[in-house]
Formats: structure tokens, sequence, C-alpha cells
């Protein structure tokens, strides 16, 4: 794979609501020719997930809660079925996984395993999502989960058997991909069953 060349030309801040939007000009040459492109860009910080699973029952935790641009695009109640995740604090994904399934499933887990970080939408989105799988056992059950008040989430907490999320996965049930694709690396590593 051949690295090419590129020159950021110029930065315009569109929007600073919440992340940051950015119109950026850059030229790309790649030896032979030089063009120049535009292409807006999102920044909304790193992220981080983790699948939870138990060996002794072949569950998985996951969450369901409420995601407007999948509303706008045609899910017609919003919800989401999704591994936990949050965005990625103090450049420590593993402590993020850690808080943010104690925040959103009530699991006290302490150990997580680094399953592979992946661009989720490179063409438009800076973000990375770092991807961990963590054991679980019914006694790290130490809090209700759902999420915080502050941030005004609204999280189900759902354990299910690992085969239930893997056909919900195949009947389009489970759409969203860190998901979709955590659950596909337990299977390959046979985390379950």
């Amino acid at each position: 794979m051949r690295k090419p060349d590129i020159r950021i030309v110029d930065k315009t801040l569109l929007s600073d609501n919440h992340y940051l939007l950015h119109k950026f000009t850059y030229e790309y040459a790649d030896g032979e020719m030089t063009e120049r492109h535009q292409r807006e860009v999102y920044d909304r910080g790193n992220g981080a997930a983790v699948l939870l699973y138990n060996k002794d029952y072949g569950n998985v935790v996951l969450i369901a809660q409420f995601r407007l641009p999948t509303y706008l695009n045609g899910n017609p109640t919003g919800m989401m079925i999704e591994a936990c995740a949050g965005l990625v604090e103090e450049d420590d994904p593993a402590g993020t996984v850690i808080r943010e399934a104690i925040e959103e499933t009530g699991y006290h887990i302490e150990k997580v395993e680094k399953a592979f970080s992946a661009y989720m939408s490179p063409g438009a989105v800076t973000e990375i999502l770092h991807c961990y799988v963590a054991e679980y056992t019914k006694e790290m059950k130490l809090s209700q989960g759902g999420g915080l008040a502050s941030e005004n989430e609204n999280i189900q907490v759902l354990e299910m058997p690992f085969e239930k999320a893997l056909q919900m996965v195949k009947d389009s049930e489970i759409t969203d991909a860190k998901t979709i694709m955590l659950l596909q690396y337990a299977q390959i590593n046979r985390l379950l069953g």
C-alpha cells in the first residue's frame, strides 16, 4: 500500500454544538498527480465498548436505549440493542468501559480484555472505537445500572443467551455495528459455548 502525501490547505469550524464539525480543504498527492478535495469531518472523540459474557450460563449482557439518528433514518422506535459503551475519558479506553459497565449495566467488572479497535465511519467521523470483552458473574451485579440521570440516559439492561443475541443479529433485531462485531468476536474466539 502506497502512502499518499497529504497537505491540509484550510480548516473551517462549521459547528461546535456539543461536538466539532469542520470543513477541510486538502491536497492529495500520490506521486503522479495532485488533487484538491473538500470534506466535512465530525469529531466527537474516541469511544470504547465492552461485551459482558458469562461462560457458566452462556449469557451476554446488552443494553437498549433510544437513538435519535436511527429514528430519523427509519428505525420505527429508535430503540437500539447495544453493547455498553461511552466516550473515552483521559485517554483510558479500558477504564472507560469499566466505568460504563457499572453505570449502564450495574455490573462492577474489574478486568477487561482488548478485542480490537475499529473506525466505525471513516468517511466522515474521526472516532476510533476500542472494543473489549469481559467476563461477569451474578455476584458482580452491585447496582441497578440504567445510565446516569445527569446524562439523560434511559437504559434498559438486557441479559440473554448468547445464541439468542446471535439470532437477533441474523434477524436484524440487533443492528448496531460495534455490538455485531463484538458478538462475532466472541463467536470466532469461542468465548461462550
